[in-house]
């Protein structure tokens, strides 16, 4: 007999079925048996009479299959149930479960949820995390291949970082040095020079950053986007604008049960998203805020603030805040006048969670920026080559798969928003 999903029972009333799962809950009377098991879609309630199956063996969370007879019912779960007429045990838990994952809430500590994470990710409010992530990342992927875009898939293992600076883990290979990705910002520019024109990737990248914060992981997935033929940064911003707005709707449409089993409301995005200099935030913060200790990049608190005044002052969650300062920003960021540059940052509910802007394309002027900002151009000459060979003036961004998610779901610790989290004390499971 093929096997039945949960979700698929309201059609097979007076059928005979199979269905196979999770022994979510045993509730045992004085005649009869009911036995709440759970799959990938749901729940349902089956019913045995006692002297037709034993249960004083299984344990919850014991993994059988059971045949037997869908019949309208009027239980807290569904309006049918199944009897039970074959019932077998697939893989019997051996042990105490460290944790109780059939309540409504799990009432652990995150440090508990993560050492235990196959188990936490049976709860169903924990589950619908990531059936809202996998939305996410399905809604930023057919987005972009609607707007022209190619997905590719760049080396995690390289020769240099494409961020600069010294948070970068560093590997050995073979006979040589390599890092481990922090982006993949090269390879995106040069899939542009070689003539996709417009390309994006999900993916891995590390930074090898000395943070223990709510809001950092050392190896997170990064969405990133990278298009030609751009006028300017604003071009980046709108087509980031339209990507939001269809994954907001997609999560609507498709993922409202995960929605309500987390109690969350999606922010409105029926309004463009209001877009401020850098300089003009800092003095927003310093007159609203009295916030006036910053040096040419946002702390956590004043994310906080900025976003604050965004939704009270501008009726919006979001907030671009744009022409970042040119020696906070990396070497191929595109410079405007000797202090500023063609780049923004997207924040959300108090957290950055994009970064982008428009890119230098002109050979002479990257080597140029490369030295500004004291590094050596012959190190990266494999990815400054490819720009004396025709490159069009280009741009993107990149969103951190689990930071959107988080702030999405109103999660208290981004780690919550990643399967197995990596920072710098957590390499396992």
């Amino acid at each position: 007999m093929k096997r039945s999903l949960i979700n698929e029972i309201n059609n097979s009333i007076g059928e005979n079925i199979l269905i196979k799962g999770w022994i979510y809950r045993v509730r045992k009377l004085k005649t009869v048996t009911f036995i709440i098991m759970r799959d990938r879609t749901g729940y349902v309630q089956c019913i045995a009479e006692n002297n037709t199956i034993d249960v004083s063996s299984i344990k919850l969370e014991s993994v059988i299959s059971i045949i037997g007879e869908v019949k309208e019912s009027n239980n807290a779960i569904s309006s049918y149930e199944i009897v039970i007429e074959g019932f077998r045990i697939i893989s019997n838990v051996r042990e105490e479960l460290p944790i109780e994952i059939n309540k409504h809430e799990l009432e652990i500590s995150l440090d508990t949820m993560l050492n235990n994470r196959i188990l936490s990710l049976r709860h169903e409010k924990i589950n619908s995390i990531f059936k809202i992530q996998n939305l996410i990342v399905q809604g930023f992927r057919e987005f972009s291949s609607m707007e022209g875009f190619t997905e590719i898939f760049t080396p995690k293992i390289v020769a240099e970082g494409a961020e600069g600076g010294s948070e970068i883990f560093e590997l050995k290979y073979f006979e040589n040095k390599a890092y481990l990705a922090q982006s993949p910002q090269f390879y995106k520019q040069m899939m542009v020079g070689a003539g996709l024109e417009r390309v994006f990737e999900v993916a891995h990248v590390y930074r090898a950053e000395q943070h223990s914060t709510s809001r950092h992981l050392n190896e997170y997935v990064s969405m990133d986007c990278e298009m030609g033929f751009i006028e300017d940064e604003k071009d980046i911003m709108d087509f980031e604008e339209k990507l939001l707005l269809y994954i907001i709707n997609k999560v609507l449409k498709e993922g409202l049960k995960y929605l309500e089993i987390l109690n969350v409301n999606l922010p409105a995005l029926n309004t463009k998203i209001p877009r401020i200099k850098f300089s003009e935030a800092l003095e927003i913060l310093s007159r609203e805020y009295n916030k006036s200790d910053l040096d040419g990049d946002l702390d956590p608190d004043a994310e906080k603030l900025i976003c604050k005044y965004s939704k009270e002052k501008l009726g919006c969650d979001f907030i671009f805040l744009t022409h970042y300062p040119r020696r906070k920003r990396p070497m191929y960021t595109m410079p405007l006048g000797e202090t500023e540059t063609h780049s923004f940052d997207l924040l959300f509910r108090g957290v950055e969670i994009t970064t982008g802007g428009q890119r230098i394309h002109d050979y002479d002027m990257l080597i140029n920026n490369i030295k500004y900002k004291g590094l050596t151009p012959e190190i990266y000459k494999n990815y400054t080559s490819v720009f004396k060979y025709g490159m069009p003036t280009h741009g993107g961004f990149a969103i951190g798969l689990e930071r959107i998610t988080a702030q999405l779901l109103g999660l208290e610790n981004v780690r919550e928003a990643s399967l197995f989290p990596r920072d710098r004390t957590r390499l396992t499971p």
